[in-house]
């Protein structure tokens, strides 16, 4: 069962909803059911719920939030029905910082745990990313962004994220927008024991988003019936 019992006290407490900033990188996978089932970290209540379509990996590189600079990856294995209705939800993530470890579990039953971040930049247009834990890395992957930009928002596909934290269900509607370009994932590596290793599969896209917004609401929390 989620919980930040085991967390120390954060040192900001930051309620939502939170507003950010930051650059982007979502790719997104047509995965075998039996690779998400066992291999995806998924809850038991998401393994129940679970129906398929797209899932999706994403590294954040957020600029400002309430708790100040941080990064993150998350992985969203397709989708779920919670709640009566189709959602998404995250089944492993990981961020830089602390603060956001703790403010993500309690604000909107994040899974969230911590790790540290290299972003370089390679080229003016390719990027290596690379999370680790202590000395060792767990995944890298080098992604180079095309030259066409378009509009990018969620108010042409509202998000949907469930989670569960404790003997509650927590609901989110996120909203963003940004500029964005195709991609081209051109290196990966992943420890399994970490994180879904999804460098066997090719995605099915890629996008790199610059300068987005977005903004992390209120969530709705539903006591889970016996």
């Amino acid at each position: 069962m989620l919980s930040t019992e085991h967390l120390l006290p954060p040192s900001l407490i930051a309620p939502a909803p939170w507003s950010l900033t930051g650059n982007g990188y979502i790719f997104l996978y047509r995965l075998p059911e039996k690779f998400v089932r066992e291999k995806c970290f998924l809850f038991d209540y998401q393994r129940d719920s679970y129906k398929g379509l797209l899932a999706s990996m994403m590294l954040v590189d957020y600029h400002t939030t309430p708790v100040g600079p941080y990064r993150e990856l998350l992985f969203i294995p397709g989708v779920f029905e919670l709640l009566g209705k189709n959602t998404f939800s995250i089944s492993k993530i990981y961020v830089s910082d602390a603060n956001s470890v703790w403010n993500g579990i309690e604000n909107w039953g994040i899974p969230k745990e911590l790790c540290d971040f290299d972003f370089q930049a390679l080229d003016e247009r390719t990027d290596k990313l690379v999370a680790k834990q202590g000395n060792s890395t767990f995944f890298e992957a080098t992604i180079r962004r095309g030259s066409f930009s378009f509009p990018l928002t969620t108010a042409f596909l509202p998000l949907r994220i469930t989670q569960q934290l404790r003997d509650e269900w927590v609901l989110t509607q996120p909203s963003a927008k940004g500029k964005a370009y195709f991609g081209k994932l051109t290196d990966i590596n992943v420890n399994a024991t970490l994180f879904p290793d999804i460098a066997p599969f090719k995605p099915w896209g890629v996008l790199v988003v610059k300068n987005f917004t977005m903004t992390f609401p209120v969530a709705t929390f539903t006591k889970i019936k016996p």
